[in-house]
């Protein structure tokens, strides 16, 4: 049975943006949400889902995500803005919270 695996871009409203990886889109972006866990997406508030990319390798995914972290914030703003020029919330209606 083949996974489905995630790098995805998570912002707040002032744009502090966080990346990450993770097996289960929806449950991992509710987690965000809901501030489960203190740390930095709680601390600053980054509950949008703003970007996310999918692949069936989870060795593809880690080495994204490394990429994706490694570059500069322009690049990842343009990143952003080639799929979600208005940094909408992709996940806005996934949830009844």
């Amino acid at each position: 049975m083949l996974r489905t695996y995630y790098v995805y871009i998570m912002s707040s409203i002032t744009r502090v943006i966080y990346i990450g990886v993770t097996n289960d889109l929806e449950f991992r972006v509710l987690q965000h949400k809901m501030k489960r866990f203190p740390g930095f997406t709680a601390r600053y508030k980054v509950t949008k889902l703003v970007y996310y990319e999918d692949t069936n390798d989870i060795r593809i995914a880690i080495a994204r995500e490394k990429k994706l972290k490694g570059w500069l914030r322009a690049k990842k703003v343009a990143l952003i803005e080639s799929k979600n020029p208005t940094w909408r919330d992709v996940a806005h209606d996934w949830y009844d919270v």
